[in-house]
Parts: C-alpha cells; sequence; structure tokens
C-alpha cells in the first residue's frame, strides 16, 4: 500500500544572478507502507530540497505530493499539525533541548497538544527505550549523553508519535564509524520491528546498504 507519493515535482532556485537553476526536474518517487529507502546523492544534487518538500518544510514549484492519502498542496493552515502527526525527522545533529531530560526530549511533539504528557504516551515512550536501549538514561540531560545516545534518544522521539514516515537526513553525519552503524542498524531493526516507513537520506554507500531498496538522485531525478 502505498504511503507516500511524488508525481512529476520540480522545484527551481533563483541564484545572485537571477539565473533559475532547476534542481528537481519532474521526480517521482513512491513509498510503500512498510519500505525503508535509502537516497543517494552527490552534494548539490538536490537531496536536501527534496527531504525539505517530504516534510512540508518546503513547497515544489508544480507536482503531486501525496501523503498517507492525504493531497500536500496549497496553502495549509495546518502544516505544523500535519508534520508532527504524520512526520518523523531525524536530523544529524539530534537538535535535543539541553534543559529537558532524555525522556522529556522524547515526549516533546505529545505536548504541543496536551500540557502533560499522558500516560499511554509516557509507556510507548518507555517501549521505545527499551527497544533502542537507552532506558537507563531516561531521566539524564543531553550534555550528560554520548553521541550515540543522542542519536537514539532523537530516534525515539521521531517515532513517539507513530509518524506515517520516519525522515532521516544524513543521520548518522556526525557520528565515527562504529556508532554511525550502529545507528543504521537500529533503524533496520526499527523498521522491521515496528513496520515503520524509513526515506534516509545519505552520501554514504556504507550506511545506504542498511536499506531495503537504494535510489539515487541525479540530474534532478531519482533512478
Amino acid at each position: 500500500m502505498s504511503i507516500l507519493k511524488l508525481t512529476k515535482i520540480h522545484k527551481s532556485y533563483q541564484d545572485g544572478d537571477n539565473n533559475l537553476n532547476e534542481v528537481l526536474k519532474g521526480l517521482n518517487l513512491e513509498v510503500n507502507k512498510g519500505d525503508f529507502i535509502a537516497v543517494k546523492g552527490a552534494s548539490g544534487s538536490g537531496k536536501t530540497t527534496l527531504l525539505s518538500i517530504l516534510g512540508t518544510l518546503l513547497k515544489a514549484d508544480t507536482g503531486s505530493y501525496i501523503l498517507d492519502g492525504q493531497e500536500i498542496s496549497g496553502n495549509r493552515t495546518d502544516w505544523h499539525r500535519l508534520r508532527n502527526e504524520k512526520i518523523g525527522f531525524v536530523f544529524q545533529d539530534h537538535r535535543l533541548l539541553p534543559q529537558y531530560s532524555a525522556l522529556e526530549n522524547i515526549l516533546l511533539p505529545v505536548l504541543a497538544y496536551h500540557s502533560e504528557a499522558p500516560q499511554s504516551y509516557i509507556d510507548y515512550a518507555a517501549t521505545l527505550m527499551k527497544l533502542t536501549r537507552i532506558e537507563h538514561v531516561a531521566s539524564q540531560y543531553p550534555a550528560q549523553l554520548s553521541g550515540g545516545e543522542s542519536s537514539r534518544v532523537a530516534v525515539c522521539r521521531a517515532l513517539i508519535m507513530k509518524p506515517a514516515i520516519l525522515l532521516a537526513d544524513e543521520p548518522t553525519g556526525q557520528l565515527d564509524m562504529e556508532n554511525a552503524l550502529n545507528i543504521v542498524a537500529l533503524l533496520s531493526e526499527i523498521n522491521q520491528t515496528l513496520n515503520t516507513t524509513i526515506l534516509m537520506v545519505t552520501h554514504s554507500e556504507e550506511m545506504a546498504k542498511a536499506a531495503k531498496q537504494i535510489v539515487t538522485l541525479k540530474n534532478g531525478i531519482l533512478n
């Protein structure tokens, strides 16, 4: 079952000389429930632009984007809610808030709708922390965490709302090789255990191997 579909996506930018540079040139992509897809591409190939469109942080110039049965287009007033409920993000810099514990950071998306996290979400956070083997750091703060532990907290936070798709933007970019391999192995485990749909952008051939399918972004289209 298709969970995400892009059809004929175009995106251009104007440079300093007012020249129009087309980054995405009629790009097509279909992602099914339970897929784990790695998108590879050279620097400047448009990977960040593609991820920003998928994450509703950027609108395509033309084309169709359907996410979990909804057409994502026009000037919607609920972009923030849509992102929070349907899309999980894992960034390479973790983006944990230093004043909150690991558990509190994981629950932050829930607090967009509740003054206090309901027990059901606290229980699910505990399940995720056990799955990612970081239950022992629940009360620790980001400054007390290793890079690998911070990455796992970020993964749990991205999963807490049970999103339709998890987007990972170079999730191992700031980790050493051992921790990087651990994180992509963890994403593979989450994909298999929770049936979470994952799309990961990476420049690394080694990291991409963890995915079920590898596609390459080149000349504005996916191959």
